[in-house]
């Protein structure tokens, strides 16, 4: 028996039905023509006219496009009209709007766009709709560590990238105060030259099938950092700026303990990199002791002992200098692979390595 084709928008009191609107998408579905008037399309899932595409047929509605739901509070994906370009909007909260919008303007306008050291993900436009917070409009991105660093050389590109994002972030006079890893981006336009899907990124667009991906080796992404609701910009007339603490994505500094004691935002930034680093590859990767004395002292106790970014950057840069081609071009192994993964990752690993020697690609794989 096929389930009844409600308007689950307008009828949202009539019972619970499968794949329906959450509460979230909702706001987005009311404003799906003032955003189109604006130049953005939403999927037809928030068009007020749709009907799941599953109701009478035997389709399971968990595998079809018009199913898959934006479940991320403030964020919705979409299409920009004029170029077909898929794209996310970040509907601004009150409380961090301000100061998100301001960052984000500072470092997506001259000079500071253009130059190669910016790393924060440039702002593509801001929708002012009537009596509604500003929606800003970024590109597509994809989480840092998907798919996973296959090289130790991958891995360096990256942390030496956000290594200089950050301090370039820090020469600005900005802490982002929350550099932690749901915030760290790559771009995918490379490695995925056909896209995916903005809810099932391991999927295609059309969900026929899964995504087309090139590695990061063979097509170095470009990392970005993103979300600036809780970064400041500081006036470095006042010296070191003492705030009150902010807790983001890591809640473990030290200095954030107490949730009272004002500290300097900047040697916080510094710990959340390294921490990153601590838990999410020394405790689960062989091979990083290259990188463990640095990120010992940047997740010091005392932050007055932690290095800045401009002396994290240098040091980075005499042990980058130190690695050898094989090691860059050696694959990363976690410490509970079990042997049959471990067996069959290795002889890809090689088939790949020789692909890359005869074709010239770096083993240090840096975007142009």
């Amino acid at each position: 028996m096929s389930e009844p084709a409600d308007d689950w928008i307008s009828n949202p009191l009539a019972g619970y039905q499968r794949g329906q609107l959450n509460e979230l998408e909702k706001w987005w579905a009311e404003r799906q023509k003032a955003l189109e008037d604006a130049g953005y399309m939403l999927r037809p899932r928030y068009h007020p006219d749709w009907k799941p595409s599953w109701i009478g047929t035997k389709k399971y509605f968990m595998k079809c496009e018009d199913r898959q739901p934006q479940r991320r509070r403030l964020i919705m994906d979409a299409t920009r009209i004029s170029d077909g370009k898929t794209v996310i909007l970040k509907k601004l909260p009150e409380n961090e709007g301000p100061y998100e919008l301001q960052i984000n303007r500072l470092f997506s306008s001259d000079p500071l766009v253009s130059n190669p050291r910016n790393h924060c993900a440039p702002l593509l436009d801001v929708i002012e709709l009537p009596n509604d917070p500003p929606i800003m409009v970024h590109s597509l991105l994809r989480p840092f560590y998907d798919p996973r660093f296959e090289t130790y050389g991958e891995f360096v590109a990256f942390f030496e990238q956000i290594c200089e994002g950050i301090q370039f972030m820090h020469e600005h006079n900005v802490a982002h105060r929350d550099c932690t890893s749901e915030n760290i981006m790559l771009d995918p336009s490379r490695m995925y030259p056909q896209s995916f899907h903005p809810i099932d990124i391991w999927r295609r667009k059309d969900f026929r099938g899964n995504a087309k991906r090139f590695t990061r080796t063979w097509r170095p992404p470009r990392y970005f950092l993103i979300d600036f609701g809780l970064s400041r910009l500081y006036d470095p007339v006042n010296g070191p700026p003492l705030d009150q603490p902010l807790r983001g994505g890591d809640k473990s500094a030290p200095e954030h303990q107490d949730l009272k004691t004002p500290c300097n935002p900047f040697p916080t930034d510094v710990y959340y990199l390294g921490n990153l680093v601590r838990e999410d590859y020394i405790q689960k990767y062989h091979g990083l002791s290259f990188i463990q004395p640095l990120i010992t002292d940047m997740v010091h106790e005392d932050p007055t002992s932690r290095p800045t970014m401009n002396e994290v950057v240098t040091r980075f840069a005499e042990i980058k200098g130190k690695l050898s081609t094989w090691k860059l071009r050696s694959r990363m192994t976690r410490k509970n692979e079990i042997w049959p993964v471990a067996a069959w990752r290795t002889t890809q690993h090689w088939y790949r390595t020789v692909a890359y020697v005869l074709t010239r690609k770096a083993a240090l794989p840096e975007p142009k």
